[in-house]
This record gives structure tokens, sequence and C-alpha cells, in this order.
């Protein structure tokens, strides 16, 4: 996929997406772990110049320009195999691209964000990136406090909006919607089981498109499959359903899905960062009853293959090439306050390849995915429109 065009359409503003992560550890110190990327300047111009010009000029490569891009991650551990870890591979691609120096600190638990940020700040870097909603609050207080330092947050948006943040959301319903239509075409019992880690908007998101493309499919096809789990109409429309209650214990992850394959479900998928990595375990265990997993935020065949052969997809979450982007506005000072939305018109969210499912996937529902994905990007259907079963 390109990188979405960071500059392009500042959208309405909508506190949305992703599996972010919390925890509930002791605060240890936290880690940091730089990347091999140049740290000082270029060599100064000579204050004289020549007094007179070489017969042959010569043609050396422009040093880049020293520049430090910094990350705070959330509590599920900047090797996640997800919601972080995407980040910081956008982090990374920038330090490539760039030629800049990036680094991070993670979060144990919600007490080092203050801390982290601070140590950030004292360092002088040129930009911050926040990792998750939980992150609001702490990146609110220094950006205010640090007007001459951007920032960019995934999974948030400030209502007036802040003019040193960039808040990076995802429409990641619109994807999960397609995924819902997936699942439910592929589903053997009409059961699809999903599950949150906290009950949280970048969370619920994912689960409401879920639920929004089997309905969908079952309006289209004239069935009935059900999902588990999840019931965005519950809660006078806010919605209820299953939550761990943090993203980091992979066994409550394992015993949530057993609890759905018990009731008859054959196609899971958890939003709960590496609390998902016990629900794929749990999948593995059962895949000779057909049972399949739908990853989120990264294409979890790659970067969970011990689990690939039961991942039918994964729910796109581009957080990286939002995460590139927003470095890139910095370090070139185009750098905008406000918020960016990454939809599936602009390829910010999206579904990864079947991969081993491939030719189970028929034809027909290929092409159904295509037309629906057409229709979302057109406006002729919306999400919302089929949050509820009747």
């Amino acid at each position: 996929m390109r990188i979405p065009k960071f500059l392009v359409g500042i959208a309405s503003v909508a506190v949305i997406v992703a599996a972010c992560s919390s925890g509930a550890s002791p605060t240890p110190a936290p880690t940091e772990a730089p990347t091999a990327a140049p740290t000082a300047a270029p060599t100064a111009a000579p204050t004289e110049a020549p007094t007179a010009a070489p017969t042959e000029a010569p043609s050396p490569t422009a040093a880049p320009k020293a520049f430090k891009a910094c990350q705070v991650s959330d509590t599920g551990g900047i090797d996640d195999k997800g919601f972080n870890a995407n980040a910081w591979q956008g982090m990374q691609n920038a330090a490539t691209e760039l030629g800049i120096e990036v680094k991070f600190l993670e979060s144990k638990a919600e007490t080092d964000y203050e801390r982290n940020l601070q140590q950030f700040i004292d360092e002088n870097c040129d930009i911050i990136v926040t990792v998750g909603f939980l992150l609001g609050d702490a990146t609110a207080k220094f950006a205010n406090a640090n007007p001459l330092t951007e920032f960019a947050i995934v999974d948030y948006a400030y209502d007036p909006k802040i003019q040193n943040v960039a808040g990076l959301v995802f429409q990641t319903d619109e994807a999960a919607m397609m995924a819902g239509y997936l699942a439910a075409a592929m589903s053997k019992s009409g059961k699809i089981g999903t599950f949150g880690g906290i009950n949280i908007p970048p969370v619920t998101i994912f689960m409401n498109g879920l639920a929004a493309g089997i309905n969908y499919y079952n309006k289209a096809n004239g069935t009935s499959v059900e999902l588990l789990g999840w019931d965005p109409t519950a809660a006078d429309g806010k919605g209820d359903g299953t939550f761990t209650g943090d993203f980091s214990d992979k066994d409550k992850g394992k015993q949530v899905t057993l609890s759905f394959i018990q009731e008859g479900a054959d196609v899971i998928v958890p939003v709960a960062g590496p609390v998902g990595l016990g629900a794929a375990a749990a999948v593995q265990e059962n895949k000779d009853n057909g049972v399949m997993l739908i990853g989120v935020d990264t294409d979890q065949f790659v970067s969970a293959p011990e689990y690939g052969d039961v991942t039918l997809t994964s729910i796109l979450k581009r957080i990286d090439n939002a995460v590139t982007a927003a470095i890139k506005a910095s370090y070139d000072n185009t750098f905008m306050g406000g918020v960016y939305n990454n939809t599936l018109s602009n390829e910010g969210v999206g579904l990864a390849p079947f991969h081993d499912f491939e030719s189970a996937v028929s034809a027909d529902v290929k092409a159904a995915l295509d037309d629906l994905k057409a229709k979302i990007i057109s406006g002729e259907v919306k999400v919302s429109d089929y949050l509820s079963a009747k």
C-alpha cells in the first residue's frame, strides 16, 4: 500500500480507532532503544568563500539535517506484534527515508506516560509521537506546556485542536465492515465471536464495523449469522459486550476464545493487542474443527506467523504510514496541528490478503467485498446504517 497523503483532508473531529494498550504492572524504569541513525549536524560551511573556483566542482552527497523523532509507547510493549510495533515501524521507516535519529520509551504502566514525555522534552526531540488513546491527557498537558515541540498522537483527536499536535485517527470500522461480511460468508456455524481489551472507542469501532458487516451480509443473503461478544445497540446505543479488561493477559484472551468456540463460533476476532495472541493460540488448537482467526492492526499472518495457518485475514490499521507521514511533515517544516483521518479511500485502513485461505474464499465473495468497498468509499453504504440487525 502507498503512504496516505498526510496533509489532505482534515476530517471532522472524532475520537476513534485502534486496539490501544493498557496495563497494571509495577512501574519499573522506562527503557529506550535508539536506532543507528546519524545524530550530528552536517559540517558548517566556511565563513569565507575561496578566492578561486576549483576547475571541477565536486558533487558530494548532502548529509541529512540533525533531527530526532521520539515515540512513547502504550503499555502493550513495543514488540506487541500489533499496535505499538506498527507505530514503531513507522518510526523506523522515517529513519530510513530521512536519515534521522529515532528512539522510543516503553510505558510499563500509565504512571510512566508523563515521565517518558518529560524525558523526551529534556532530550529536545523535534517531534514526539504518542501511541494510544490512553495517552490523550498526558499528551495534551505536555503539548500545551511545550508549544515549540511538535507532537503526533495515535487514536486521539482534540476539540478544539491543539496547534502543535496532529491527531492520527483511523476509520477502522470501514475495513471491519468488510471483515464482518467475509466472516459471515466463511462461517459454517453461523456464529462469529469478538471481544475487546478495554471498552474504549478505538476498540469498539472495530467491533461496530464487524457487526455492521455481518448485518449487511444477512440482509443481502437472507441469512441470520450471529455475532457473539458485542451488541452495538445495547446500553442505549453505546454498545456492550465482552472485554478482558487489559491488553496484556494472553491467558484471558485464550479463555474467552475457548468460551466462544464452545458456543459454536468458528470465526474469532480479538481486538485486544497482545491478548489477541492468546485468542490465536486457542483458535489454532481448534483448527481441525474449522475455526479461523481475523487479526487487527497489522497483517498478523506476517507479524505473528506462528498462527498464519488459522489467520483468514486482518483488519489493517496503517499506523506505520500515518506516523511516517507525520514525521516527514515535521522534518519538512510543513507540520500542521489538527485531525488526520485514515480511511478506505486514502488506504489508511483495509483488509490484508487471505494468504493460506486465498483459494478458500470464493470468487463471488471476493467480488462482493470489492463491491462493498466501493460503496463504502462512495458513501452509498454507511457503517452506521447497519449497526442494528433489524
